[in-house]
């Protein structure tokens, strides 16, 4: 079945009982519950349920009785910067395929792990959240020989010939010199199965080739580079297991070779244990030192490995939650969908690198997304290190609330990593300071080379993407920004990295266009002493803009917010830079619509070319108009009367509308957005969204329904808390979310009313309104 319909019914029930007692309470009881279980096997890959934790990604699912799984780790960029799959495991036991008597496969969110069963045999598949470390566990009531088949499908080079293939790696189309995603090397060491892709020195990699065509070359030693010997994969041992030979077959549109192992005798319990190991490595023997450490590690002590594992999914799930009981059914699938998206986003707590918003750790076989697309398992759209700023927010925004903000750091350190990349193109380009940060950025910190178009008109600045939807769209880093001020905001901690990183990026701005204005002219500023900001852009929609909303909204909030920390305050020289810069932002303009006055885009701009509406950014993610907050009349005009903010609106993909409702306080259209947000995907696993504009799963999809739902119950202005600004009555709810200054908020909501409610530091109480 595709659902859990049944399963609904049961929450119902339960979590009926579960409201009348104490948050606490039904905290312990309700997350089980939303355990996904399925009683028939899979049709293919499409129907995985992911399992993870630490930064490792599996895709499981049981097929004509073979257990299979996909094996993903954070960082596995190749020298075309495709992030590839480690590759897929196939367990076989000597009895024959899994019987569909007494079949059942769960997903375990308390403990983390995927349980197969059938009437003689229980599997259990867990990954080590601490050490990259995927575990197997095969019980049977029987002596049964177990096979553990790894199988590739980059065994051999694999020459790409369709420009459609390209858009899996940063190259985006067929280039003049051949495209190859080169093959691992797998094989038997022993009676262990070695699998391992290190990026070639001796070929012409995506870092070296967009250097040279964005004119950065006389910087380039001086450039962070993180394909540079990049390397990874892993190893696949069995406990009592020898190696069984090779073979082959083909799996959806890939053909594949396996490498297996084999119970040397029948059993009745058999292990199975794969390390996987990323590192840029100075050769291959330190890879493989890496990885014989982590192995060792994983055989030492199993069973406690387990334990610290299931403890911290224990704090993982105590931290924060939204329960909700309802009529509705659609409100239930909500709160379930809620918990199974957040525990997708746990399986990438300790990543180097950020989660993906197309499609994680939990990519499969394109032809079950599209069938236009019949490559291999590697592929994705948009990329694999092209981290598209837009859309890597909105994976990110729901971990404050939700209290996960140990989990914004792989995100953070992916713009402090590339900072010095960002600052060398300011310099190279326009010779000033400041971190230049584009929207489709890769992963090494420069545009991506085919949106910024090295076939370009003599004479076009070297400096913008000559790209009808990215030109001047540099203000996206702004929200990054504004994350590393609420992370300061909600837990007290200081960090003089971020500090620094969002004075780089105010003072590109600010030289960049004083530089501008002079170039045009003989003034650098207005009649008024503020910025000419021109060229701007309003998003990807309203394009050649003066004085963009987004880019001006973005100013005045953290250039407040700055003024506003300890160490800028105490810093007499600093104050006053961030003071001066204050005054030269100019106000957000406005506009009207049917003699109703609404937020504009910008003051003036040349054309339309994409669809979202930055119009209302000032509400989301700025927050200068909302609930509680001056003028919020004109907020909600504009989402009334504005022909594009009407014309745009949408669940779909990235879309934020759910969000801007909620920020609005219209309940009945935060919660129609919500419930659409939430409905299950196309996918056996309800939270497999997608593809929308990007791919399957859609993390952006996932990061903005859990945003929204969240505003729903919860918003903050300053100091104050309000809750349920948006919470539709007959949604009762169990729930504990996060707010700023360490403060938590634990409550039940029961036909509108809040019934119970617990602040931590109770101090914080005072500040709390219930609307």
């Amino acid at each position: 079945m595709k659902s859990v319909s049944a399963l609904q019914f049961i929450l119902c029930l339960s979590l009926a009982v579960l409201f009348r007692s104490h948050p606490a309470a039904a905290q312990q009881m309700a997350v089980s519950r939303y355990n996904v279980s399925w009683d028939t096997q899979s049709k293919s890959a499409a129907d995985a349920m992911p399992c993870g934790g630490g930064d490792v990604g599996l895709n499981v699912w049981v097929e004509n009785g073979d257990v299979l799984f996909y094996l993903s780790r954070s960082g596995t960029f190749d020298e075309n910067n495709a992030m590839l799959k480690l590759g897929r495991v196939r367990l076989k036991l000597s009895s024959g395929p899994l019987s569909i008597k007494g079949f059942k496969q769960e997903l375990q969110l308390q403990q983390g792990s995927v349980r197969i069963r059938d009437e003689h045999t229980d599997i259990e598949i867990w990954v080590d959240v601490f050490n990259p470390v995927v575990h197997v566990a095969i019980r049977n009531d029987r002596a049964v020989k177990v096979t553990a088949t790894y199988e590739s499908w980059r065994y051999a080079n694999h020459l790409i010939t369709d420009t459609k293939e390209c858009r899996m790696n940063s190259y985006k189309r067929l280039q003049s010199f051949p495209i190859t995603t080169y093959k691992d090397d797998i094989a038997f060491h022993g009676n262990d199965v070695v699998f391992c892709h290190r990026n070639r020195g001796d070929v012409q990699d995506i870092f070296n080739y967009t250097v040279l065509k964005e004119g950065m070359e006389a910087v380039k030693d001086q450039l962070y580079d993180p394909l540079k010997n990049n390397t990874f994969g892993g190893m696949m041992r069995g406990d009592q297991m020898v190696a069984a030979g090779v073979d082959s077959g083909t799996y959806a549109d890939a053909a594949y070779r396996g490498w297996s192992l084999q119970s040397r005798k029948a059993v009745r319990t058999q292990r199975l244990t794969i390390g996987l190991e990323v590192a840029q490595s100075a050769s291959i023997n330190e890879w493989r030192d890496g990885l014989q450490r982590i192995m060792n590690t994983a055989g030492k002590n199993r069973e406690m490995a387990r334990r610290k594992t299931q403890e911290w999914w224990q704090q993982f799930w105590d931290r924060s939650y939204i329960f909700i009981d309802s009529k509705d059914n659609a409100a239930v699938t909500v709160g379930r969908n809620y918990q199974l998206f957040r525990y997708m986003l746990g399986c990438n707590a300790f990543g180097k690198w950020p989660t993906k918003f197309n499609g994680g750790l939990f990519t499969f076989d394109p032809r079950y997304v599209n069938e236009q697309y019949p490559f291999s398992p590697d592929f994705r759209l948009w990329g694999g290190g092209t981290m598209t700023a837009q859309n890597q927010r909105l994976v990110y925004y729901p971990l404050l609330k939700s209290g996960d903000t140990d989990m914004m750091k792989t995100q953070f350190d992916f713009y402090l990593r590339t900072k010095k990349n960002a600052e060398l193109r300011s310099r190279t380009y326009w010779n000033h300071a400041g971190a230049c940060f584009t929207e489709q950025i890769e992963n090494f910190g420069l545009p991506n080379i085919t949106e910024y178009e090295p076939k370009r008109p003599p004479g076009t600045d070297p400096g913008v993407e000559y790209n009808a939807w990215l030109e001047y769209q540099w203000e996206t880093v702004f929200e990054f920004c504004l994350m590393m001020l609420d992370v300061n905001r909600y837990t007290g901690i200081s960090n003089p990295e971020h500090i620094a990183f969002i004075e780089s990026c105010l003072t590109f701005y600010d030289e960049h266009y004083r530089q501008l204005a002079k170039k045009r002219g003989v003034k650098e500023l207005n009649e008024k002493g503020q910025y000419i900001l021109f060229p701007t852009s309003a998003a990807e929609t309203f394009k050649m803009t003066y004085n963009s909303t987004t880019v001006i909204a973005a100013l005045q909030v953290i250039l407040q917010r700055m003024s506003e920390l300890p160490e800028i305050q105490k810093d007499t020289l600093r104050l006053t830079r961030i003071q001066q810069l204050q005054k030269r932002v100019p106000p957000i303009a406005l506009t009207e619509f049917e003699g109703h006055k609404t937020i504009a885009p910008a003051l003036a701009w040349e054309r339309v070319q994409n669809t979202e509406t930055p119009q209302l950014y000032p509400v989301f993610p700025w927050g200068i108009y909302g609930v509680g907050k001056p003028d919020l009349d004109i907020a909600r005009n504009t989402w009334e009367y504005d022909p594009h903010a009407v014309k745009f609106r949408s669940h779909i993909g990235w879309r934020q509308y759910n969000i801007f409702a909620a920020r609005l306080g219209l309940m009945k259209e935060a919660a129609a957005l919500t419930k659409l947000k939430f409905a299950d995907g196309p996918h056996r696993f309800p939270a497999f969204w997608g593809p929308g504009f990007d791919w399957t799963p859609d993390h952006n999809w996932g990061g903005t329904a859990m945003t929204g739902l969240q505003e729903m119950l919860l918003q903050v202005d300053g100091k104050k808390i309000y809750l349920l600004p948006a919470w539709p009555a007959d949604w009762n709810a169990v729930f504990k979310l996060h707010a700023p200054n360490n403060t938590v908020i634990e409550g039940r909501v029961n036909n509108g009313k809040m019934e119970q409610l617990k602040v931590t530091p109770v101090s914080r109480k005072e500040d709390v309104i219930i609307m």
